[in-house]
């Protein structure tokens, strides 16, 4: 188990202000090429890299990549699989196929079990998709809690240096709020269209960091 905590704060983004607002008012009115990437656990959930022209995955591309907003991180092998995705719901770091878990300011525990992950490269045209799916999340904040499972889609074109990967970032979110008193609130996005917002990734000089 983690030991950070979890702040309410940690929620907080352009598409996760819904989740917030929400929360305030309800608070407020209580009184083609590929392979699959296992770990070591079982009843694994694979990471599925695949390639146009049957191309290998640029090793290039190896190392940790970093959002300039949201949190969102990527260490990703030299063969394209994802060894670990910084998620930005909670900051928290998830294994694929591990479900990851987080102790709260309230001594409560959020979990994150991951679904399966996508990455598909075009060596064409350098376009570079990533699909990271979340099974199951579940943050509790405070009195209340968020519960429910998402899928990030992030799109976009590799620079030619392939150190800079500018994205759509498309959350498709099916989540819940629910308070002690039992009421719930539907936090889910629109099926077809997610949310998106544009950001960009940068490779990092130190995989650590």
């Amino acid at each position: 188990m983690l030991a950070d905590p979890l702040p309410f704060e940690s929620v907080k983004g352009t598409w996760c202000m819904k989740v917030v607002w929400v929360f305030v008012a309800m608070c407020a009115a209580l009184p083609i090429v590929g392979g699959c990437c296992r770990t070591g656990s079982r009843n694994i959930k694979p990471v599925l890299v695949t390639t146009e022209g049957g191309s290998a995955f640029p090793a290039s591309l190896a190392g940790r990549w970093k959002a300039d907003r949201h949190g969102w991180e990527f260490v990703f092998e030299p063969d394209g699989c994802i060894a670990s995705a910084v998620l930005s719901l909670g900051r928290v770091t998830v294994l694929p196929g591990q479900t990851a878990t987080r102790q709260t300011k309230e001594s409560e525990k959020s979990v994150f079990t991951p679904g399966p992950w996508v990455v598909h490269y075009d060596p064409a045209t350098r376009m570079l998709t990533v699909k990271i799916s979340m099974d199951h999340v579940r943050v509790p904040m405070g009195d209340n809690t968020l519960e429910g499972s998402s899928t990030d889609t992030f799109t976009g074109f590799l620079s030619p240096t392939m150190d800079t990967w500018q994205v759509e970032w498309t959350a498709f979110t099916h989540y819940t709020a629910r308070t002690s008193e039992g009421k719930s609130v539907d936090l889910a996005t629109d099926d077809t269209y997610g949310q998106a917002q544009s950001l960009v990734f940068v490779k990092t000089a130190d995989p650590t960091r």
